[in-house]
């Protein structure tokens, strides 16, 4: 086996096409390399977070394709049927249908997009959380960003991003705005929550 750029597992050289353009998350630079070092860390929880849900997805797609189909299934037979015990599994039938696919859409609509977006905020507090911790300093639009991220995941019901919208406000000298935010926080289930 020979070593250099060429050998399996080697780490290719940075073009100059590479280097300077954004990559398809939009960073560049030392954001892109904070968030590739952060995610080659954790690539067992990333690769947990990205499959773990394909069951839920499987189990909800499937339900609401079968619950569509009894559902028309129970409006055909009923639409037809001229007997009463015919009618009966007509109307139970339909009635089946209906709330399956309806319960899905319920669960997509209450638990799975929220979850999601709740995800997606996480994710982006967590590389920039990263991305200070090795020693990148924002400037004033990337804390104004922060700010606007933390609030977001905040109003998602995210208490992690309660406590660090809090911080992020008493370090701006907002201290009302950050003690409502711990309150928040506290009250949330955040035990080291300041209460202000």
């Amino acid at each position: 086996m020979t070593e250099g750029p060429g050998a399996k597992g080697a780490p290719r050289p940075v073009t100059e096409e590479r280097a300077q353009g954004p990559d398809v998350f939009g960073l560049v630079g030392r954001e892109r390399d904070v968030l590739l070092a952060w995610v080659g860390e954790n690539l067992t929880l990333v690769r947990q977070l990205a499959f773990g849900q394909r069951t839920l997805y499987w189990s909800l797609g499937i339900g609401f394709v079968v619950g569509l189909a009894v559902y028309v299934g129970g409006f055909l037979l009923k639409s037809s049927a001229t007997t009463e015990p015919l009618l009966l599994v007509a109307d139970l039938l339909y009635a089946l249908g209906w709330s399956l696919w309806t319960g899905v859409v319920v669960v997509v609509f209450v638990q799975v997009y929220p979850e999601a977006k709740k995800r997606q905020f996480k994710r982006a507090i967590d590389a920039y959380e990263a991305a200070v911790r090795d020693g990148w300093a924002p400037d004033p639009d990337a804390e104004d960003q922060a700010v606007q991220w933390y609030r977001r995941a905040a109003d998602a019901g995210d208490t992690n991003a309660m406590y660090s919208l809090g911080a992020l406000l008493a370090e701006q000298g907002e201290e009302e705005q950050a003690g409502q935010w711990y309150r928040k926080a506290a009250d949330a289930g955040r035990r080291d929550g300041r209460r202000g």
